[in-house]
């Protein structure tokens, strides 16, 4: 008799099926791909906002103060921009209305014009205007008031 088991196979216990072929995983290709077009996106805006920062920061820009009212003792401070330098202008006046401009290029946010009333008293109203449409107003009476416009 032979070694055979009853349905007439031999019994080799070191035979073991062919191994399969490996798959490569996929997925690190579809994350590497995702990461280059998110990165291509993120430089493609940054390229977009740098170039409207840069068109913004040539653009002329005018700037009128006007203050209005019945105060004869005022005090006006306001921002000036000179080759790109932030600096503060004070003026005293003793009559009403009165008018400044100022021309600048560039970015111009973040500035206050305060107008302040004296011992005197009184009453004023000043306006900021920018070339873009932008407009602060405020008013202010009575001894030392003050009348502030800020983020224009």
């Amino acid at each position: 008799m032979s070694d055979q088991d009853p349905g007439g196979v031999p019994d080799q216990p070191w035979a073991q099926p062919p191994p399969q072929p490996r798959r490569r995983r996929q997925w690190p290709w579809v994350l590497l791909v995702v990461v280059l077009v998110l990165a291509g996106g993120v430089a493609a805006a940054v390229g977009v906002v740098a170039g409207e920062l840069s068109r913004e920061g040539t653009k002329p820009l005018r700037i009128t103060y006007e203050v209005t009212g019945t105060a004869k003792d005022v005090t006006v401070t306001y921002p000036t921009w000179q080759d790109g330098e932030l600096s503060t202008a004070r003026v005293t006046l003793r009559a009403l209305p009165w008018t400044g401009e100022l021309k600048t290029k560039g970015f111009m946010e973040g500035g206050s014009f305060a107008v302040t009333l004296g011992k005197s008293g009184g009453e004023v109203a000043r306006t900021v205007t920018v070339d873009d449409g932008t407009v602060r107003t405020a008013s202010a009476s009575g001894a030392h008031a003050t009348a502030i416009c800020s983020g224009f």
